[in-house]
């Protein structure tokens, strides 16, 4: 299956050389190696209290409203909770919904 070359983003997947900002940025202002700009800047996650399942939905209807097939969306983004920032977190309920919805808009 077809993957873009490099590193992707450690929490939602993106390919960092999709991001058009080059990646997120550390709390020192340098650009972060392991998560997008979408996710993490400043040195902290943007949906610091969004869960694996949440990110999973997200990563999937955005990769939808880029005209993916619904099978490859789906595909692509059950990857999610395999990435680094989900390895070790127990699931729960989100509280960032409304800030989900405005990630998923962007």
């Amino acid at each position: 299956m077809f993957r873009p070359k490099g590193p992707a983003c450690q929490s939602c997947g993106m390919p960092l050389s999709r991001d058009p900002r080059g990646g997120g940025t550390n709390a020192d202002g340098s650009k972060s190696s392991e998560y997008c700009s979408k996710c993490y800047s400043d040195g902290a996650f943007t949906l610091p209290d969004i869960t694996a399942a949440e990110m999973t939905t997200l990563v999937e209807g955005k990769l939808r409203s880029m005209h993916f097939p619904g099978f490859l969306a789906k595909k692509f983004a059950k990857d999610v909770p395999t990435l680094r920032r989900w390895k070790n977190q127990s699931t729960g309920s989100g509280s960032q919904r409304e800030t989900a919805d405005e990630l998923r808009a962007g």
